[in-house]
Formats: C-alpha cells, structure tokens, sequence
C-alpha cells in the first residue's frame, strides 16, 4: 500500500494532477461566487470590495473594508461608527442603521429601504445608488458622511486610503484625551517606573528656540502703533535661560517691561532643588505691582508624587478662547470658554505648593495670549517631610525697595501641615517686618481648613466642603488690620462664600455657581453677587450670569449668551445684555463664524451699544501655517475705522542634528527628544562610525508631538514639559527581521528646556545557535527532550540555557558577537546516570548585519546504566519517560524505555522529526548564502511572495474578485504547498 502522506481537505492524494485539478476547481468555482455576489448589488453597475487603510487625525489608523465605483468610495457604516466609537446599532435584516451621534438626544437613522438620512430633525434623501447592500452590511457613499454628520472622508485611490477629517468632538478623541490625562495625573502622582534612566548631561550653553509675535494696528482718530515680542530661549550653565523682548511704537523701550530668567533644576538632590536667578514671580502679602530683580532658593521639587483631592476653579476670559490648565508646569487639561468667557476646572490637589498655571490663547494673534497663576490655599506635605523656599531682591519701582521672603513649612501629619516665615519690604513707611503662621488641615476626604495670621497686617480663614453630589461650598473670612500698609487697599474686612453644584438632566448638563462677597472699609461696605449658569441645553451652548452690587445705589444687570450650530459647520452667537436697575438694554452682540478648510476661520460681529448709540461692525480672518500663524481684524464704527494685523510663531533648533524647525505655537520653555535606532553590530552598547541607522523603530510615550523623517530614520518628539519625567516604550516587535532586538524597551527621561535631548537606541543583531541531543543506546540514535543546554561566553560566565523540544532539538536567539561554549547541564546528566561526547562545544559568532545562525552543535549522550539495569529500573521507577522518538529525564535519575517497536511504525516517528530538522538546517543555509549575495532588483511588494500570487496579481484577479474568497483561496493553496514541500 503506498504511504499516505498529503492531506487535502481530510481526502488522501498522492498524485500531483490531482493537486492541479482541485485548483482549477476552486479557483473556478470563487470566480463564479464572486460575480454571483457582485450581480446582488447591481447588474448595471461595477462594484469592487477592497480593503483600505482610515486616517483618523489624533486617533490613527485602521483596516476596514471598503467598495469602489468609479472614483466614488463606499466605506461602511458600522465599521466606521465603531472605530470613532459612535453608537450604532445594525438592524437584522441589515437594511437600517440607528443609534445616537455623541449626543444620546441627537439621533440618526441610515435607511436603505426608503433611501434615506434622518440625522436630528433633518432629513438626506439618497438616490438608489448611494446606500449599498452587502452580506456583510451597509455601505454610504463618503459624501453623505460630511453632508449629514459633518465627517470628511478623502478618498486617495493611488494609496487604497480614506483620511478623516472633522472640527467635532469625536467620542474616541475624547476617549484619548481622557486617557492622556489620566496618565499625565498619574506621573504627577509619581506612579509611573522605568527599567532605564538617561542621566543629565551638563552643557555650558546652546540656543534653542525663540517665539515672535508682531500686532500692528491702524485707526483712523488715534494714529498708528506696533508691537512686537520676542522670547528667546536657552540652555545656560545647566539651566534654564530665557530672555522676553517687548517693543511698543507708542512709548519709549522701557526697562520694566523686559523680562530676563535663570533656573536651575536638580529633583534628585533633596536639600536644594531648584536656584532661580533674574525678574522673579513672587508671592507675597505686600501689595507689590513692581518686578522683582533677586535670586530664589528652594528644596520644593518640580514633580510631585500624590494627589489627595480635587478644588474646584471657575474664572472668566473672552469667549470662545482655548485655555490650557498646567499643574506644576504639568498640562493636565484644556477646556474653550463659552460664549460669555466661563470655563471651570477640576484642580488635583498634590502634596506641597501647587502652582496652578492658566494660559489663554485667542484667536488673533500673540496679543491675545496671557499667562495666569493662581496659589491654591490649601498647602500640605506628606508626615515629616520640610520644604523651604527663600527669596530675596529689590523692587523696580520708585523706592527701589529691598525686598524678602522666606517660607517653611512641615508636614505633622498626613492631615496636618504647619508653616511660618518672615517678608521684609523696606518701602512701608512701619512694620516692614511681617512675621506669619498658616497651617492647613484635612479633615476625611470632604472637608479642608487653611488659616494664616502675619503679624500686624491681617488673619485669614478658608473653609472647604465637597458634597456628594459633587456640589462644593467655600467660605473665606479676612480681617486686615486698621493701622496696616503692607496691603493697598483700606478694607477692614472681606466675607466671600461661594457655592457651585452641578445640574443633570436628561435634556441638558450644566453647572451653575453663585458668589456673595461683602466688603467693610472705614466708612461704607458693600456687598456684590454675581449668579452664573452655564450649560448645553437642547444641544445650545448657553450662558446667563447676573452681577449686583449693592451699596447706597444698588446696581443689577444680566449678560445672555447663546451659541447656535448651522448648516455648513456655521457658528452663530447672539449675545445681550440687559439693566435691571434702568429696565432697559444696554447692549446687543452678535457673531457669527465658520472654519475655512481646515486651518482657516472667517467670522463677521455686530454690536450696538445704546448707552452711547453706538454700532460696531467687525470682520476677522485667522490662518495657520505650518510654520506660523496670521490674521487680521476690521472694525468700523459710527465715526472711526481700525485694522489689526498679527502675525506669530516660533523656531526650534537643535546643534546636534543641525535641525531648524518653524511651528506656529510657543516653544520657548519646553524641550525634546531626537530618538535615533542604529545597528549595534558588535554588541557593545554604544554606536561605532561602521554602525547604520535603522528605520522603522515605533515607539510609545504619553505627551508631545512626534515627527518622522524617513530620510535620516530620526525620530523627533516636540513640546515636552521641560523638567518633567517622561517614559518612553519601545515595540520589541518594530522590525521585520526577527534578528534584530531591543534589550532596553523602557526609558525614562527628564526632559531639559529649550534643548533636544538625543537618546541613541541600540538595536542589537542577535545570533542564534541551534544543535541535536541524541541518545545512543544499543547501537539505537534517539532524540532526547527536555534537557538543558548551558551557553557561556569567553569569561566562563553563563549567559543563557535552553531546553531540548521533542526530538531532541534545541535553539537560542540571542547571542552578540563573540566566542561561546554550549554544554549539557552537569548536573542534570549526573542525576540521569548520563555521560556526554562532546563534553563541550565552543562556537563563534561573526558581526553581521542580518544575524549569524549556528545550526552544528550535536551532542550524543550515553547511559551509564547497562541493559538489563535500565529495564529493571523502569519496573521500580516511573519517573522518566521515553518514546521511539523522545526520552525524558525523571526525579531519580533512572531511565526507563518504552516497548520497542518493530519495523515502520518505529522508524517513521524518528524520520519525521530528522525530516524537519534537515529541512530546518537547509533553509538557514539557503537564507545565509542568499543574504551574502548581491540582492536582485524586485518590487518591495513581491519580495517573499508566494508565485502563485504574483501570477493572479498580474492577471489581476484580486482587483476583479471578491477578497474574502480570494484570501481563503491563496491561504488554502499555499498551506498546501508548504505541506507538499515538507513532504518532498
């Protein structure tokens, strides 16, 4: 009987024609599915299914499949809903698509049945060719994707991609941002670990960015003016320098208003952390409106290890502008200011001071840009820990006052923080000494208490209580001293409250606040309001504040603001404000605007002030390019005309790799990191002029902006936080050859301002080393499984081990240039009575590019124990196991044979194992002397192919078939080639 050996589809075949047959076949029978299946769409019409690749920017891409008519894409609606994690819902018969698009009350219906689009209360008819039907579901014609749900898909039919665009707030970029920031809350906390630190290197100096911003205006009664600033930044003796130029054609160059900064940073040393040299932000008690010129010394590190809560901050800007919450110099979120400038953050609160820092970008220009910094009041540190902070300088006012604080403060307890210090402020006219206390206390999650009292000046007193439903109340009380003149203004007392709850409902979220503050000074008081509710209501933003301020004549007035979405992605904002007092309107305004594209925004104003009878008619332009941005704004009013242009932007340039970089955001003050992979060759860490560069290297870390350049391989990661730790995960799995290794996949690095820091990765070329145990028993060869093979380099030092699979072979991947020896575990044979030729079996590994494969070592063992011992031991002992093909060491150290088989049955087992282990050891032949010769001029995309895809790619059946079939079809043809390989 002839041996049955190929296998196709559980029948037994021998004969190749019988192969050939089966083919034709299939390849028949797929043809004839394929144009079956395309006639269900449409007799009249071509249609392919094809797989391309979405872009989605700040989410990434995917492999969805897709239909093509024409020039026109079909992309289907669940997969796409599903990947912008949109819900949606297929019905059974797969003819509708409903769900809700962000919004649970903004509902949609894609419906094949009645061609059409019910997205919100708008209706889309489609004509009968726009809604496909598969087996497999719905697929819509991209255009409809932007018309009805605001999605812009470009179809590139040359690269087989979609790339999405949209100004919405998707679900899965909101997914993302969440899960940055939740990452940035843990690095705060500390929690994050590294296998891998880059130490600091200390460099005398090197330019590395600048930011530039130019406003000029024009009017018509007052004349011309401009203003430029430019903020150069630098890396100086191991610190932080930065330089802020500022020029105003409407006054003279004044000293005042240019600023000049050194710091240095160290968080590893913990009795001094940070030196600050130059024009200083201060906290003090005195009311100073003056620079200060002086020198700052603390041990309060810039990174903090623990968040214990959250504090509630609300403020106001103008509307719609971005502001960008940081948290000791740490962004943690980013929110846009309604259409009346509100906007509120939930603060986490870390050990030590934290320094809670806003920046606010508007729309047109650098003149729109501030910098806030707000000093939360409730200051603890963990027990026992001390903190200091010591500053000292002299005032730019007229006095020239000398000026000097110093801070300490203790943790007592985990829930108790004391404090005290001194200010000196040579410029009061009596007490220019002003010792303080201030302690805070943490009383269970909800509830916290600061008090400070400084001598001669004034007490305070701060109550915080959180709710369970997340509402917050805080009450401050103040009482300054009558003789005082530290502080500026002549109040006795201030009595401020202030309540913030949130509201939930099915139709509308909103936050709502409401502020009483009440003010005594030596003759009068006064007491103001302000009520503010500010929410999504109806899908409308909205906005209604009321202030009062009531004295002897009381004062109310409401501003209502609204923000209405329109066709084409238009924004109309009405806003009005009304007088309670003199019951009437003070003042109406209403804007309207649209993004052009997706860099630009064009929107026109109106607004008429009828205390002053009065009407404003504006119109802006805003652009951003790549390497800047610029805008203009025209206004024209009963009797005057004025125009503002602006322009801005920054440069960023690295000596190490001579690369200049323009960019339209400010880049002065944070850092990066130029990460470059390149071929150890040698192994020994650190990369030699013979070494290249390596592409294709793929990475993850939890901030910046990365850049690729395909050209050098270098990989660039832009607008880091300066002096803020950073982990950096390397994919192990980044290159296509398996030789190719990343021994150190985790790096943690502190970035340095104004500088690109370089991080060389070394990938190492591993060697592998591949070899037979057999045993040798009555003149018999068997594969022995499951022993140890111990490899050491030239120093004697074990480096790695492997074990022996079924059959006896064994491999290791990972060895670096260099001489080794393999030898079996001694102590392994001594417990198994086995004796080993060779005892030891040295072998080198030559420097390559591609990898060195040792595939010689054989080692042949031997038992100790003759026949008639091993037979009987295996009736005493059970412990080793051992087959024709495999024998297995046991706890005693007998062995034991199974029953000896006779003729085929024994020796087919036995061939099949040394059939794929020759296999093995030809192909590694072939592929080292193929990698030694010149490589043949072959399109990328047909290296490694099997030829019977090249075949059907060049008839070009894969574009005219359907790609499911087509890909189980290649996938059946060529496992059984491999097996028919394996066979012969």
């Amino acid at each position: 009987m002839p041996p049955r050996d190929t296998y196709l589809s559980g029948t037994i075949c021998r004969s190749p024609h019988l192969f050939y047959f089966v083919f034709i076949f299939f390849v028949s029978l797929s043809l004839l599915y394929c144009n079956a299946g395309k006639a269900q769409v449409d007799d009249n019409l071509n249609y392919y299914e094809i797989s391309i690749t979405l872009n989605v920017p700040k989410i990434g891409g995917s492999e969805i499949p897709a239909i093509v008519h024409g020039q026109r894409i079909y992309l289907p609606v669940k997969d796409l809903f599903d990947f912008l994690k949109i819900r949606n819902i297929l019905s059974a018969g797969m003819d509708s698509v409903t769900g809700f698009f962000i919004n649970p009350q903004v509902t949609y219906l894609i419906d094949e049945v009645n061609h059409r689009i019910r997205y919100d209360e708008k209706i889309f008819e489609l004509k009968p060719n726009d809604l496909v039907k598969t087996e497999t579901g719905l697929y819509l014609n991209a255009d409809y994707f932007r018309e009805a749900f605001g999605l812009d898909c470009i179809f590139n039919f040359r690269s087989l991609s979609v790339t999405l665009n949209t100004q919405i707030d998707l679900p899965a970029i909101r997914e993302m941002q969440q899960e940055l920031m939740r990452r940035n809350i843990s690095r705060l906390k500390g929690e994050k670990q590294a296998d891998t630190t880059i130490a600091r290197k200390f460099s005398m100096f090197h330019l590395g960015s600048a930011d530039w911003s130019i406003v000029a205006t024009q009017q018509s009664n007052s004349g011309d003016n401009t203003r430029a600033n430019l903020n150069m930044g630098a890396f100086v003796a191991g610190g932080e320098a930065n330089v802020s130029l500022n020029y105003t054609s409407a006054q003279p160059f004044n000293q005042k208003q240019q600023y000049y900064s050194w710091r240095y940073v160290n968080n590893d040393h913990s009795s001094l952390r940070q030196v600050t040299a130059g024009k200083l932000l201060i906290h003090s008690t005195s009311s100073i409106y003056a620079p200060v010129v002086g020198v700052q010394f603390t041990n309060t590190p810039t990174t903090y290890r623990k968040s214990f809560g959250t504090y509630k901050l609300t403020d106001r800007t103008e509307p719609g502008w971005m502001v960008e919450l940081y948290v000791n110099n740490i962004l943690l979120d980013y929110k846009k200011a309604d259409s009346s400038g509100f906007f509120t953050f939930e603060v986490p609160m870390v050990y030590g001071n934290s320094v809670v820092k806003l920046r606010v970008y508007g729309p047109w220009g650098e003149e729109r840009y501030r910098e806030q910094n707000i000093i939360i009041p409730f200051n603890f540190l963990p027990q026992n820990e001390f903190q200091y902070t010591v500053t000292a300088g002299r005032v730019e006012d007229e006095q020239k006052s000398l000026f000097y604080r110093t801070d300490v403060n203790y943790g007592f307890t985990r829930h108790i923080t004391i404090g005290t210090g001194v200010e000196y402020l040579s410029s009061l006219a009596s007490d220019k000494s002003m010792p303080y206390l201030n302690a805070s206390f943490r009383l269970g999650s909800k509830l916290l208490i600061t008090a400070d009292h400084t001598y001669g000046v004034r007490s305070n007193a701060t109550i915080s209580y959180s709710l369970s439903s997340k509402a917050q109340v805080n009450v401050s009380y103040t009482k300054y001293d009558k003789d005082q003149t530290a502080v500026k203004y002549n109040y006795l007392e201030e009595r401020k409250i202030e309540l913030s709850i949130p509201l939930h409902s099915r139709n509308f979220n909103a936050l709502s606040r409401l502020k009483l503050g009440q003010f005594i000074l030596p003759n009068t008081k006064y007491t103001t309001a302000e009520y503010t509710i500010t929410g999504v209501f109806a899908g409308i933003s909205s906005n209604l504040t009321t202030y009062g301020m009531f004295s002897q004549h009381p004062y109310v007035y409401s501003n209502f603001t609204q923000t209405y979405r329109l066709l084409h992605n238009i924004t109309f904002s009405p806003q009005m404000q009304f007088d309670y007092t003199r019951k009437r309107f003070n003042m109406f305004k209403c804007e309207a605007g649209k993004n052009i594209s997706t860099k630009g925004y064009l929107n026109f104003s109106y607004q008429r002030d009828f205390n002053i009878k009065t009407s404003y008619l504006g119109i802006g332009f805003r652009y951003n390019f790549s390497f800047g941005q610029a805008s203009f704004f025209a206004t024209q009013s009963n009797h005057t005309s004025s125009l503002v242009e602006s322009a801005r932007g920054s440069f960023l340039y690295d000596d190490n790799t001579n690369y200049l970089r323009a960019n339209n955001r400010i880049g002065v003050g944070k850092g990066g990191l130029i990460i470059l992979s390149y071929l150890d060759i040698n192994g020994n860490g650190h990369r030699d002029l013979n070494e290249p560069k390596v592409a294709g290297l793929k990475l993850h870390i939890n901030g910046g902006i990365t850049e690729r350049n395909d050209r050098d391989t270098i990989i660039r990661i832009l607008e880091l936080e300066a002096f803020s730790k950073y982990l950096i995960e390397l994919d192990k799995n980044s290159f296509d050859n398996i030789a190719w290794q990343i021994k150190k996949p985790n790096i943690s690095v502190t970035i340095e301002p104004n500088h690109l820091t370089l991080i060389e990765v070394a990938v190492t070329v591993a060697g592998e080393a591949s070899g037979i145990v057999s045993l040798c028993n009555n003149n018999k060869t068997n594969g022995l499984s499951r022993i140890i093979i111990n490899f050491y380099d030239s120093n004697f030092t074990r480096v790695a081990h492997t074990l022996t699979e079924p059959g006896g072979y064994f491999t290791f991947m990972g060895f670096t240039p260099g001489t080794y020896t393999a030898r079996l575990d001694t102590a392994q044979l001594h417990n198994l009575n086995l004796t080993c030729t060779p005892e030891t079996i040295t072998f080198n590994i030559q420097a390559s590019e591609d990898g060195v494969i040792v595939d010689n070592l054989e080692f042949k063992v031997q038992s100790l124990l003759d026949t008639s011992k091993q037979v009987a031991a295996k009736k005493e002992v059970g412990g080793v196991k051992a087959s024709d093909s495999s024998i297995q060491y046991g706890n005693k150290g007998t062995l034991s044979q199974q029953k000896t088989l006779t003729g085929e049955e024994k020796r087919e087992p036995l061939s099949d194992y040394k059939q794929k282990y020759l296999i093995k050891k030809s192909k590694k032949k072939q592929l080292q002397e193929v990698k030694k010769k010149p490589k043949a001029v072959i399109p990328p995309a047909t290296q490694n192919e099997n030829p019977l895809n090249l075949i059907l790619k060049y008839l070009n059946l894969k574009e005219r078939w359907n790609f499911s079939t087509f890909d189980s079809l290649l996938i059946f043809v060529n496992q059984f080639i491999s097996h028919d390989n394996d066979r012969r």
